[in-house]
């Protein structure tokens, strides 16, 4: 992917895009305690850390966009707030939450680093452009229903409130019933906004609706489209993490553990070291 993408700084010296390194989004579906995500994004970051990764903290406070009124959401915008708060300030790293409607944007906006809007909410007008006056980084979640070029009216809908700090997430398109599928050559596509482009590889791999009321996914997918995705130029990678991925209370079929993680994180980087030595 040849196309010029601008350097976004995230928070202190976390950036994303230019001739970077990919960045790491990780963490757990939704928050589960404050002593759950602590964990998770301390083990996390030390991975990161070990393969020279930039590294952003992410976990829902309210997984808001759910088939059956029975799945678990999490905590809540105040309590799922402060976890995000104490995880900023213990483990030194930016967070990363998805905000649904205008009127969580600002209280969300005093702790986030990165405003995350949903992929099923990415045309609502007034929550993207409430997103970008806060000023904090926004990252646009492309909706399963979107074709790539259709991302660039969204962005301009940003871009018009005077923020320019805008990553857009590509996590696979609708195909058929129950099922996602891939297509890279979007990665390309939404780069040309020249916001940086990241890569959810474990959304990717859901299987929406698959077990009924909840969604179904095929872990045994992502550390190969991960690295495919790096291979074509992809700025970052988001990936859904968890110490126990098949006794998660949410999307533990599309999750990845920690070794897994570690192995993925050496292979990608190598990928990327040598594309840029090759340039």
């Amino acid at each position: 992917m040849k196309t010029s993408v601008r350097e976004i700084t995230i928070s202190g010296t976390v950036k994303v895009g230019g001739r970077r390194p990919p960045l790491l989004i990780a963490g757990p579906c939704v928050i589960e305690s404050e002593k759950h995500c602590l964990l998770v994004g301390r083990k996390i970051k030390d991975i990161a850390a070990a393969h020279g990764v930039a590294y952003v903290f992410k976990a829902s406070y309210d997984k808001a966009n759910r088939l059956s009124g029975t799945s678990f959401r999490g905590p809540g915008i105040k309590a799922g707030l402060k976890v995000l708060s104490a995880v900023k300030k213990k483990l030194d790293v930016p967070v990363l939450s998805d905000v649904h409607c205008r009127e969580e944007v600002a209280s969300a906006a005093r702790v986030l680093d990165v405003l995350q809007i949903p992929a099923f909410l990415c045309r609502q007008t007034d929550l993207v452009a409430e997103a970008a006056r806060s000023g904090r980084a926004v990252n646009i979640k492309k909706g399963q229903f979107l074709s790539p070029w259709d991302i660039a009216p969204i962005v301009a809908k940003a871009e018009a409130c005077g923020n320019r700090r805008i990553l857009l997430t590509d996590r696979g398109y609708s195909f058929g019933y129950n099922n996602l599928v891939s297509d890279l050559r979007s990665l390309a596509v939404m780069r040309r906004t020249g916001c940086p482009v990241i890569y959810d590889a474990t959304h990717s791999v859901q299987l929406p609706g698959g077990k009924g009321g909840a969604s179904s996914g095929q872990r045994e997918f992502v550390e190969a489209l991960a690295r495919a995705a790096v291979a074509f130029g992809c700025d970052g990678l988001f990936l859904e993490v968890h110490p126990d991925p098949d006794n998660a209370p949410c999307d533990g079929p599309n999750m990845i553990d920690f070794g897994t993680l570690d192995a993925l994180l050496g292979q990608v980087k190598a990928i990327s070291d040598s594309l840029k030595a090759a340039v």
